[in-house]
């Protein structure tokens, strides 16, 4: 079975790297746009952010949304092969999405693949969000609606597009069956 990665492992890590950076609660709010508040639930386990909000909080300490995979960041480098029985998983209730980590999650690593699975009504955060790197997706099956800056594009099983960084980008599954697409995003070495 995969190891789950779950609202209280995300709160824990994210105190951890917070911490470790010597940032404080408030001020990590300032640099996500988000309020103290909000960031305190996340840390508390009390809160399940959508993948955007995940992402430019990962942004504010210093990591990619992949790196709240990771155990550690001092883990020992894993092997090449990831089996589907132990993939790490980041489930989050507001996005109704699974992320399944597709490579081992550590620091300079040039790609981050990451398997993305919207449920019918998930949606990756309430409006079209930048990302830092490079982004290709692959539609491994079902629709989804992917607005990329002021356009909207129906995208469907065999589709693929390539998003440039820093462009808006959001992820909605309007339909009535599970989407799944597949994430790899480019990053330089750490």
């Amino acid at each position: 079975m995969s190891p789950q990665v779950g609202p209280k492992s995300v709160g824990h890590r994210l105190r951890q790297l917070r911490t470790d950076r010597k940032i404080s609660v408030r001020r990590l709010a300032e640099l996500t746009e988000f309020s103290a508040s909000f960031i305190s639930q996340v840390e508390n386990g009390l809160a399940s952010p959508s993948i955007n909000s995940l992402e430019r909080i990962a942004a504010a300490v210093g990591v990619t949304l992949g790196e709240f995979f990771a155990v550690s960041a001092d883990r020992e480098e894993a092997g090449l092969i990831v089996r589907a029985a132990g993939r790490e998983q980041l489930t989050s209730s507001w996005s109704s999405a699974q992320l399944d980590a597709l490579a081992p999650m550590t620091r300079g690593r040039k790609m981050e693949p990451v398997l993305i699975t919207l449920e019918p009504g998930g949606r990756s955060g309430k409006r079209p969000h930048p990302h830092a790197m490079e982004e290709f997706a692959f539609v491994l099956e079902g629709e989804v609606r992917l607005t990329v800056g002021e356009e909207v594009h129906d995208l469907t099983a065999g589709d693929a597009v390539t998003i440039t960084p820093q462009q808006t980008r959001a992820w909605e599954n309007a339909g009535s069956a599970p989407v799944r697409i597949l994430v790899v995003s480019s990053r330089s070495p750490g």
